[in-house]
């Protein structure tokens, strides 16, 4: 299948989802029913800037999570189009973040910014939480409903 058409299937059924829960009633977003989803929720990640976020700071929102790398060719080629996914939804209800293992935070800022992408970053230097949504191949994107249940995978 061609790389472009992967890309778009993977992201229209991502969006799909999104309006999806987007349109369900808010629940309960104390309660966490897969362990991986627990330790992303509460783990600390580094930005660019080096200021530590918790994803539970999103906690009642629908997370989209991408796992991505500067050198995965269709990682770099999907970037703007999760950057037109994300002003397409409310931010009060739906949150993009990107994740990447890469160490070269200069090289992800000259991308992004060459790319004409504004992305939140976060930094998976230890591979923890990668490790825990089994991610084995990049890009990875993962789908946490409000509930805090995970949703989708792609």
């Amino acid at each position: 299948m061609n790389k472009r058409i992967f890309i778009f299937v993977a992201i229209a059924t991502l969006s799909a989802a999104f309006g999806a829960y987007l349109s369900l009633k808010k629940h309960d977003s104390a309660k966490f029913s897969n362990p991986a989803v627990t330790l992303l929720m509460n783990a600390n990640l580094p930005d660019a800037a080096g200021q530590t976020h918790s994803l539970s700071e999103w906690r009642g929102k629908v997370l989209l999570v991408n796992f991505w790398a500067t050198w995965c060719g269709p990682c770099k080629e999907e970037m703007p189009s999760l950057a037109r996914l994300q002003q397409q939804f409310d931010p009060a209800q739906f949150v993009l973040l990107t994740v990447t293992t890469d160490v070269q935070r200069q090289g992800i800022a000259q991308f992004l910014s060459h790319a004409g992408v504004t992305l939140p970053v976060l930094f998976d230097e230890d591979q923890e939480v990668s490790r825990s949504f089994m991610v084995r191949g990049l890009p990875t994107t993962i789908v946490i409903g409000r509930d805090g249940t995970l949703s989708g995978r792609a």
